[in-house]
């Protein structure tokens, strides 16, 4: 027998300026697999997260603010449609789609790094990679997997779906893929 946590909620937490469209589209998709889901007002993206220099708004920071508002029993994704960064290695402010913690509470996805077509699409499966992550997955090897690591690239249309692996960890805190 699988041993389940309590579900959570997963609040989508829009900045201003994201597209309503990819919001309800990101949504309706996260739903098929978490039907627990609530859609906030969209809000304006904090002051203080903005790096100068490069015209960016830091990842860690966009977490931190969501992470201080989430209550225990949620999970907030944030959906932007502004550049975001974070560091990696020696760099401090390298361009990213998403950032997410493991485990945590919150985690964030822009939309300003995808491929002009297929938006929609990209925007949710960098979403949901993201909350895979606050679910405590880590990244994955399969190439198909939403879990795999973009390795500085965007390769979410090679991504198919959550591989068994992480399926199986996702069922066990009440994500469903029966519809899918």
């Amino acid at each position: 027998m699988i041993e389940e946590e309590k579900a959570i909620t997963i609040l989508i937490q829009p900045f201003k300026g994201v597209q309503s469209e990819s919001v309800e589209f990101v949504a309706k998709e996260i739903r098929k697999i978490y039907p627990k889901v609530k859609t906030l007002d969209p809000i304006d993206i904090p002051e203080n997260t903005y790096y100068k220099p490069r015209n960016r708004y830091r990842a860690d920071a966009l977490i931190s603010f969501l992470s201080k508002n989430t209550k225990e029993g949620f999970v907030t994704i944030g959906l932007t449609s502004k550049d975001i960064s974070a560091t990696k290695g020696n760099v401090k402010d390298f361009g990213i789609m998403g950032l997410g913690f493991r485990p945590g509470n919150a985690c964030i996805a822009s939309s300003f790094r995808l491929d002009k077509k297929n938006t929609h699409d990209q925007f949710f499966k960098i979403a949901v990679h993201e909350l895979g992550h606050t679910q405590g997955l880590k990244h994955c090897p399969s190439k198909k997997c939403f879990m795999r690591s973009a390795e500085g690239k965007n390769p979410t249309d090679e991504e198919t779906g959550f591989c068994e692996k992480c399926k199986q960890a996702l069922i066990k805190k009440n994500w469903k893929f029966s519809s899918i």
